[in-house]
């Protein structure tokens, strides 16, 4: 192992190509490798200043020098700099004195001596410099300048294969994004396939069911309607009274089952949604749920409309709204209003200032037969939510203590 009296009997030259021949570039840190290889140059040169510069459009930046630039130094305008003649004629340019090159005076910033050497990556263009500057006058030999050169093959390998190693990084994760993307997809349309495959199995039941209970349970309703027509005791009366709600209960719930059983066939055409909601108010304030409360409605600013089945969307808002109205004590009131939501979509939002609704009950809302009414058949959510899909929409349910509840119906406003 050398001793520092034995380095100092060793040229530059020689120190030169003992740091080319240890210079890896292999860790993907540009910017300590570019530091190295200016220091050989710095040292090789004997230089008061040296840097590599890449270009950028009408500009140079200065990625790595000895001594280190402040940052605001570190961008400059090519033709401001006497390294443009290296760029636009991809050889090395050298100024031993600034005497001879009177010319080049004003792009010296002062210095004697100058040596600049293209950065050429391997599709030949030339991407930058490795320049040296010196305050006074130099003299370099072939090897010397070969050397250089090296140095330069060198930091424009290292700096393209940055640039490339960067792209690929970019396209691995524009890749990895698409991949996932693909995968949500297809993740989605197979569970959208099992779901159907679900419901379909469920109809096809429910339809049977529907069918086998009906008939039975119209002979029941005419018995309870002839003993209704009879003078019977008060008890009996009783007896009767509950029995035929029963009854009505089980006619709706056949209805229910019925309705979410077939396919959603929609008779689509233009609905203007303020007359549309505006007409169904009318029926909505009359309703019994609605006694005592007060629903408000806030239209949108300008005229909107949708394509749609008329008839199934006023039945996914009497029951949104009816809910809603179920919610909150008498004096209190419902809010229904219609906003602008991305993607060339409308929202027709119900608000209901009730009690909230748990995060665990919340999940399961949509969910067939799932109720939190003691008599709710849990198919009327359920149904709004196939009648808003099969119009390409979404049904949204936030809820919080301080929110309140608000059911909204998010819908195209394209052509279905």
């Amino acid at each position: 192992m050398k001793n520092w009296q034995d380095v100092q009997t060793v040229s530059p030259w020689q120190l030169s190509l003992d740091s080319l021949t240890t210079l890896s570039y292999q860790s993907h840190d540009l910017t300590s490798y570019l530091q190295e290889v200016i220091a050989g140059v710095s040292r090789l040169l004997s230089s008061d200043w040296s840097g590599v510069t890449v270009q950028k459009g009408a500009s140079s930046q200065v990625i790595a020098s000895s001594p280190a630039l402040q940052d605001e130094d570190a961008v400059f305008l090519t033709h401001t700099s006497v390294s443009e003649i290296v760029a636009k004629s991809g050889q090395s340019f050298f100024i031993g004195d600034i005497e001879q090159h009177p010319e080049e005076a004003s792009r010296m910033n002062g210095f004697t001596c100058y040596l600049g050497v293209p950065l050429r990556v391997l599709s030949g263009e030339v991407i930058g410099t490795i320049c040296s500057f010196s305050s006074r006058p130099r003299q370099y030999d072939a090897e010397t300048l070969s050397t250089v050169e090296l140095f330069a093959a060198r930091a424009a390998t290292a700096i393209d294969n940055y640039h490339l190693y960067q792209q690929q990084q970019q396209f691995n994760e524009l890749l990895e994004a698409e991949v996932n993307k693909r995968t949500t997809e297809l993740r989605a349309a197979q569970a959208n396939l099992i779901e159907h495959e679900r419901l379909a199995a469920i109809g096809e039941l429910a339809s049977m069911i529907v069918h086998e209970i009906r008939n039975p349970l119209t002979t029941v309703q005419m018995g309870l309607d002839y003993f209704a027509r009879l003078d019977l005791p008060e008890s009996a009366k009783a007896r009767l009274s509950l029995a035929t709600d029963e009854a009505k209960r089980l006619t709706k719930l056949l209805q229910e089952i019925s309705s979410y059983s077939k396919p959603q066939i929609l008779r689509p055409a233009n609905i203007d949604i303020d007359n549309f909601i505006r007409s169904l108010l009318v029926s909505l304030r009359a309703i019994p749920a609605a006694e005592g409360r007060s629903i408000e409605y806030v239209p949108f600013h300008s005229f909107i409309s949708i394509v749609g089945d008329e008839d199934k969307l006023k039945q996914v808002f009497i029951n949104l709204v009816r809910n809603a109205c179920e919610a909150v004590e008498p004096g209190e009131t419902v809010r229904w209003s219609v906003t602008e939501s991305p993607g060339d979509q409308i929202r027709i939002s119900v608000h209901n200032g009730g009690q909230p609704i748990p995060p665990n009950v919340l999940s399961q809302l949509t969910q067939p037969f799932f109720s939190t009414k003691s008599e709710g058949t849990g198919l009327g959510l359920a149904i709004v939510k196939r009648i808003v899909e099969a119009h390409s929409g979404q049904l949204l349910i936030e809820s919080s203590g301080r929110e309140g509840t608000v059911f909204s119906v998010q819908l195209p406003l394209k052509a279905m």
